[in-house]
């Protein structure tokens, strides 16, 4: 049976999983609980992304340090978890562009190519990765300055689950017009990231919020800069392409 909160799979009749020691109810992996998942994505949603998501947004204080006590490894944190949700707002952004589109009142409704919104979506999934690269690169090279303890590994955790609402929230572009939630969705990950710097990186509690508003004006230009990057590559590729289709 799978643990609900980290997802390993234990011996049947176990009542505590021997990853991360969470107590396991008879029925836990059965599938008798629990949001029903399509057999197809069993593989990638499972009870432990699913539990890990609602606890670091509605529980993040007490989420941090399980966190921070569990074994990982950045390939898993990479593709057990970046990439199922960095997925979301690929697929729902490629959907609202090209077949939703946004509506501009009696001007009509604009919609993306296909080809070139399905290049846009794979080229912004791929800078998720690079993005959360590099915001680990900055969380962990900022450390020292603010009484903390380098660790790549756990400075990756930080940059990772931080985005978890951010990516969450990405399921409202399947309408455009709701963008602005997402991003205001995305700040919460400031949130995230101060409550998760003293309890991972070791932080000082007095120095956590200049610690969390260096390493967010670090990432914001980081993310503007990687912003500036997909339109230029998306452009580069499809050259001439992105001129909107009109629909009255």
């Amino acid at each position: 049976m799978n643990c609900p909160k980290c997802g390993t799979s234990n011996a049947t009749g176990a009542t505590v999983c021997a990853s991360c020691g969470t107590a396991i109810s008879p029925s836990a992996g059965t599938g008798t609980s629990g949001p029903h998942i399509p057999e197809f994505a069993k593989d990638i949603i499972t009870p432990g992304l699913i539990a890990r998501v609602k606890n670091i947004i509605l529980t993040p204080a007490t989420e941090w340090p399980v966190i921070d006590a569990e074994p990982s490894s950045p390939r898993a944190i990479y593709v057990q978890y970046v990439a199922p949700l960095a997925a979301i707002g690929a697929i729902a952004g490629f959907i609202g562009n090209t077949l939703i589109g946004r509506s501009y009142g009696f001007l009509g409704t604009y919609r993306t190519p296909i080809v070139s919104g399905l290049v846009a979506s794979v080229v912004a999934y791929v800078l998720a990765f690079v993005g959360v690269f590099l915001v680990a690169l900055i969380v962990d090279a900022l450390a020292p300055t603010f009484g903390a303890q380098k660790d790549s590994l756990k400075a990756l955790k930080v940059a990772a689950y931080s985005g978890t609402a951010g990516w969450v929230a990405g399921v409202l572009l399947i309408l455009p017009s709701l963008a602005i939630i997402v991003g205001l969705a995305g700040l919460y990950g400031i949130y995230l990231l101060y409550l998760g710097l003293p309890v991972l990186m070791r932080s000082p509690k007095e120095k956590a919020i200049a610690y969390t508003a260096v390493a967010f004006i670090c990432v914001f230009v980081v993310y503007v800069v990687i912003g500036a990057i997909s339109a230029r590559v998306v452009g580069g590729i499809m050259p001439g392409t992105f001129a909107p289709v009109v629909q009255s």
